[in-house]
């Protein structure tokens, strides 16, 4: 819980005492529905919570922004994003039933209003998105396929609306396929732990 303090030290108590509660609250999930590694446990908010707020470090969502993040799996990026940003909207989808029955649990019991999770295969969810967020659900070109029209034209963040993807070594491979715009950030330029040094951010837009 250190590092989220020291990296997110403008934070507000409310909100560092959002972020608190989750590791107590998925260790209790946790041992009723497998949904994290015992190790990433032992690591929970460097490896879970902190990776998913890197997003927080390339652009500051603002109110009103309306968030997708497919593959949720157990809520991250999304539940930390939801709790940093609690004037925006995300929806947490995921196809696997006892996952997002975690994420609705955590979310009901940190009074998570602007979170709505659902089990549903991401190129089924109806709307559009000013960001969609995942953190590493499958190849780039293949998750392009799921979400190709659900984000919004027209954006007023200071980042053009796309998609914010959270993934790990070499995948350039994988950009080269994909016809749009992008930019990849080194977690490492934000954050000093080990864990980071091979994980990236990829601005898809």
């Amino acid at each position: 819980m250190e590092n989220i303090q020291k990296y997110f030290s403008e934070a507000d108590t409310a909100t560092i005492e959002k972020m608190r509660q989750l590791k107590p609250l998925y260790a209790e999930w946790n041992s009723k529905i497998n949904v994290i590694s015992r190790k990433d446990m032992d690591n929970f908010f460097t490896n879970h919570v902190l990776h998913s707020l890197a997003i927080a470090r390339i652009i500051q969502f603002k109110p009103g922004t309306h968030i997708l993040d497919v593959g949720t799996g157990g809520g991250f990026p999304g539940i930390p994003l939801a709790i940093l940003f609690p004037h925006c909207r995300f929806w947490l989808v995921d196809s696997i039933e006892k996952k997002i029955r975690v994420v609705n649990e955590v979310a009901t019991a940190l009074e998570l209003t602007n979170v709505k999770a659902i089990r549903e295969r991401a190129e089924n969810v109806p709307g559009k998105f000013d960001f969609i967020v995942s953190r590493a659900v499958t190849a780039l070109p293949r998750f392009m396929g799921w979400i190709h029209n659900k984000i919004e034209p027209v954006g007023f963040n200071a980042l053009p609306n796309g998609i914010i993807y959270l993934k790990g070594g070499d995948f350039s491979d994988e950009l080269r396929e994909i016809k749009k715009k992008h930019k990849v950030y080194p977690i490492s330029d934000f954050y000093d732990e080990p864990f980071f040094e091979t994980k990236k951010i990829v601005h898809i837009y």
